[in-house]
């Protein structure tokens, strides 16, 4: 596959100096560029936008996902995740971002790099999701295409890998058509929609010479941990 333009790496040049977020200093934000979408790590201010677009793909996103708890789509649940979230990028553990239109600032979906790991291991999952009316129209290729390219030019990460299951062929076509790797199943991997469900897995290695990977501008790997 070929990756087409490499997406662009920059920090956002919005800045809350002397300012706090969820108790984390704030710093620039760093923002994924690609041909038609931006990512960014998600704000309290997207949460209006982020319910509504998860409220109208409730349908369509549920057979794919945990549970919903009760409250999943509710402002003060919305903050917590965003202090998890954030606790993550302190400690380099989990980089979330959300997908945008380029053209008109729309929230379509989000992305995100979780379980990262270092030491002898260098690498992060890769997960996601798509609002119903945005799906299938190339949006979800480009930003995990960006966020590939920020484990492995931005982390300097070896290897990223991904789940999903076995039917769930959209995400299985997306990983192969960026040259994601089959490896094999994971029996019971995760309780999706009140279920245990085996998974197929997928990785992708920085150096892999089939499926070359989008090169952003090198950013040092401390600077790519931005604190929100």
């Amino acid at each position: 596959m070929r990756w087409g333009r490499s997406p662009r790496w920059r920090p956002s040049a919005q800045r809350q100096r002397g300012h706090t977020v969820f108790g984390f200093r704030s710093h620039p934000r760093p923002r994924l560029v690609a041909d038609r979408v931006y990512l960014r790590y998600p704000l309290l201010s997207d949460w209006r936008a982020w319910a509504e677009l998860r409220d109208a793909s409730r349908a369509f996103l549920t057979p794919w996902e945990p549970t919903w708890p009760p409250d999943a789509l509710e402002r003060n649940a919305f903050r917590r995740r965003l202090r998890r979230q954030y606790l993550e990028i302190e400690q380099d553990r989990g980089y979330p971002f959300f997908i945008f239109d380029l053209a008109d600032n729309r929230l379509l979906g989000g992305v995100s790099l979780s379980n990262v790991r270092r030491g002898v291991t260098q690498a992060g999952t890769v997960g996601y999701w798509i609002g119903a009316e945005h799906a299938c129209q190339g949006y979800m290729t480009e930003a995990v295409c960006a966020i590939v390219g920020f484990a492995f030019s931005g982390l300097k990460l070896h290897r990223v890998d991904a789940i999903c299951i076995p039917d769930n062929r959209p995400s299985r076509r997306l990983l192969e058509h960026l040259g994601f790797e089959e490896e094999g199943r994971v029996r019971g991997a995760l309780k999706i929609n009140g279920a245990w469900r085996d998974h197929v897995s997928y990785a992708i290695l920085r150096d892999d010479p089939a499926s070359p990977v989008p090169r952003p501008r090198p950013v040092e790997a401390a600077a790519a941990r931005q604190r929100v």
